[in-house]
């Protein structure tokens, strides 16, 4: 029996028009004349175009999206991120086995035909009229290559893959003119590179050499006979030839490659045989993505890093422009952070906050004068599963941190004694500062009107036995409430507001800081990294430095790489040197001998601010050396848990102090990030002390200043007299000499708690 002709049942005349459709198809594609715009080849259908000449001359080759690898400031890797796993290789780099098995299982006869296939051309569409529609293609490694293009150029915007994919004879013949152009431009080994980078081998991987190291562990150039024959044939179905997920599929469909190999003189039948023996020899490297799989523990820095480039302008004029490069990848960032710093760091938290815990700890290490972030770690890890958590507290929200911050306590108050020395008030300013008081008002603000304490607010000290007059260095020392409250009150808000500013000390929402008194004790919300970098400016004495977290980035283009701007630290000064040096002077007596002991370092000066706040929701410690600043902070990220009689890294504690559970994590962080780093030394101002302080041992002192607050609080001799409880009448607006009783008040020492006790821990 004579063997069926391939029209099968068509009639003549269908078989004449189909002979008569595919020969003006490829003459028309070959000679490049326009084709109709409707007719019997359907190219009016969706997808088509008008005519071959109206297609658009050139085809940019797109840039290919790549994994984006992220190195801390000793060139360590952070972490790789992608949208597509892809590390672009030169040829010579990818396995000749590899080149040999992708020509002879997509495009057998790669190195004989031009652009276009004209044998496959007629075989696709002879089964294409038998079927009806687009059953079978003939596209050549080129046209491949071209459909790769219009893909990658797609992203993951679903509507341009669809029409990047659509099974469409226009479509078809956009392919066809510019894989000509191709051809002419790049020739048969470039096109063939670009093909072997820009394919998609299943399980993420892009390229043949992510493929590689996904499916075995190990560079394509290194790919064996029947590894390069896996790979090439997984190309035509990644799904159903996924040789993670079905083995027997895979092998099958390598085997054929193999087998076609043989078939066009690559390799013997003998050596097909052979390797068709051999196992997958599967070696699979999970995918590595994103700052989940940042090491030491550097997840919450890398998604910081990620949000600086996608939020700053420097790196595109939108956002949209941005994330475009962000997910175009190829870029090396190398990074302010340092290794010795973050492993300090993380350790230190580990040591004392458990990730199980029912609250968190954040510290962020800054290094003055520069704005370096040189370290940033969570108690709880990135991540997602239970006791992980995606936000990373140390930032503002805008940068992937909570909401709104976290109110600061006492560690504010430096901000506040700035401004007023900054004005002109000495270091010995003395307040009545008694254990309570209403909020003082009116106020001065910057808009001129006054805040009013319309509610009546009252504030008072940790303590009932503190009980002033006190002078700044020890109220700081203290941590004095109405102390600093009175401050504001004296200087007035708008000093206060214009220093923080120079501070860039923002709420964590991006706000301005609002002008009431209670700032003064840490009311509002803010981030450890906006506290550290403040802190940083008296280290620096004086001079803020906006934080920066890349050092330099390079992306690579093609086989070529290219440096990209980078936001730079930018340094003003926010003070003068000689308050820097003061705050210094005061902060440092707070570790010395205040508040802050347990924080103070041992090989070298450093200085700093305890802080907590009400219902003990939240804990401080930041503080400096001159060579490093850090803030942390211990809390629960949604104001839920009051610190009391808890149990946190294993101790139980009654009530959670800034400095016994923040202050001892500040102190192990710095010790080992300093370690083997030179100690340097503050400059100092001699700030006289009290000669009160001399009675202290001997049955306490008065605590009036000579005058009433104005606000029911006596100075003076009955202040001395009854401890500053008593009413007071028509303060006046600056200190009057005060009035010290020989060792102290009549009932000073019983009323102020034996000796003016009151410090708190």
């Amino acid at each position: 029996m004579p063997k069926k002709r391939s029209g099968g049942g068509l009639s003549p005349m269908q078989q004449a028009a189909k002979f008569l459709g595919v020969s003006v198809l490829a003459g028309a594609v070959m000679a490049g004349i326009a084709l109709p715009a409707a007719g019997a080849l359907g190219l009016a259908a969706k997808g088509s175009v008008k005519s071959f000449d109206e297609i658009p001359a050139n085809l940019k080759s797109p840039q290919l999206s790549q994994r984006t690898t992220i190195l801390d400031s000793q060139n360590n890797q952070i972490a790789s991120v992608y949208s597509r796993d892809r590390t672009v290789m030169d040829l010579t780099d990818i396995s000749p086995y590899m080149q040999k098995a992708i020509v002879a299982i997509e495009d057998s006869r790669f190195y004989q035909h031009g652009a276009i296939d004209l044998k496959g051309v007629l075989r696709a569409l002879n089964k294409n009229a038998q079927s009806g529609g687009v059953a079978q293609g003939a596209s050549t490694l080129t046209q491949q290559l071209v459909k790769n293009y219009f893909i990658e150029e797609a992203g993951d915007d679903p509507t341009k893959v669809a029409q990047a994919t659509q099974q469409t004879l226009g479509r078809k013949v956009r392919e066809l003119k510019y894989a000509i152009q191709i051809e002419e431009k790049l020739g048969k080994k470039k096109i063939l590179e670009n093909y072997l980078n820009i394919t998609f081998f299943g399980e993420q991987a892009y390229g043949v050499e992510a493929a590689s190291q996904r499916y075995f562990s190990k560079h394509a150039k290194d790919l064996n006979l029947q590894e390069a024959a896996l790979l090439a044939g997984i190309v035509q179905s990644p799904s159903r030839y996924d040789p993670v997920n079905d083995e027997a599929e895979a092998t099958k469909r390598r085997n054929i490659v193999l087998q076609r190999m043989a078939e066009v003189g690559d390799i013997s039948p003998a050596e097909a045989e052979e390797a068709k023996r051999q196992p997958l020899g599967l070696h699979v490297s999970q995918p590595k993505n994103g700052c989940i799989t940042a090491v030491k523990g550097s997840g919450f820095f890398c998604k910081y890093v990620e949000n600086v480039f996608l939020n700053d302008p420097v790196f595109g004029k939108t956002r949209e422009a941005r994330a475009k490069v962000w997910n175009r990848g190829g870029l090396t960032i190398r990074t302010t952070l340092d290794p010795q710093a973050q492993d300090s760091v993380q350790t230190s938290l580990k040591d004392h906050v458990n990730q199980s815990d029912p609250v968190a700890a954040a510290a962020t290490l800054v290094e003055p004068g520069t704005g370096k972030i040189l370290g940033m770690g969570q108690s709880k890890p990135f991540g997602y599963g239970k006791d992980e958590t995606e936000y990373n507290f140390s930032v503002d929200h805008s940068m992937g941190g909570s909401n709104f911050g976290f109110p600061t306590g006492s560690t504010f108050k430096p901000f506040v004694a700035a401004a007023a020395i900054e004005g002109g008030r000495p270091a010995t300013q003395e307040y009545p500062s008694p254990y309570q008081m209403p909020y003082p008002s009116p106020v001065q603000t910057c808009g001129g009107k006054p805040w009013v304490n319309v509610d009546r607010d009252k504030v008072e000290n940790e303590n009932r036995e503190e009980v002033g007059p006190y002078r700044m260095k020890e109220a700081m020392a203290k941590s004095v409430n109405t102390y600093f409250v009175q401050m504001i009150s004296d200087i007035g808000l708008c000093p206060v507001v214009k220093m923080t500013d120079a501070l860039h000390v923002v709420q964590g929402n991006g706000d301005k800081l609002p002008e009431k008194p209670a700032i003064a004790l840490g009311s509002i919300g803010l981030s450890p990294l906006t506290m550290a970098s403040a802190y940083a400016t008296f280290a620096s004495r004086g001079m803020y430095c906006t934080p920066v977290a890349i050092e330099a980035i390079t992306q690579k283009v093609g086989n070529e790489e290219k440096s990209l701007p980078v936001p730079k630290s930018t340094c003003s000064r926010a003070m003068n040197e000689k308050t820097a040096d003061t705050i210094n002077t005061l902060l440092r007596g707070v570790v010395d001998s205040g508040t802050g002991q347990q924080a103070g370092l041992t090989d070298r000066e450093s200085a700093g601010k305890t802080g907590t706040t009400d219902e003990r929701k939240n804990a401080w410690f930041v503080g400096y050396t001159p060579n490093l600043a850090g803030a942390v902070w211990v809390g629960s990220a949604r104001q839920d848990v009051q610190m009391k009689n808890i149990t946190i890294g294993g101790s139980y504690h009654p009530l959670v102090y800034g400095a016994d559970v923040p202050g001892p994590i500040w102190k192990d962080a710095v010790t080992g990030a300093l370690a083997g780093k030179p100690a340097l030394s503050f400059t100092l101002v001699d700030i006289p002390d009290d000669e009160r302080d001399k009675d202290k041992d001997k049955g306490g002192r008065g605590q009036g200043n000579g005058r009433g607050d104005g606000n029911g609080n006596a100075g003076g001799f009955i202040g001395g007299l009854f401890g500053g409880q008593t009413g007071g009448q028509n303060g006046g607006p600056l200190p009057a000499p005060s009035v010290t009783l020989p060792g102290g008040g009549v009932t000073g020492g019983q009323n102020n708690g034996g000796n003016n006790g009151g410090r708190r821990p």
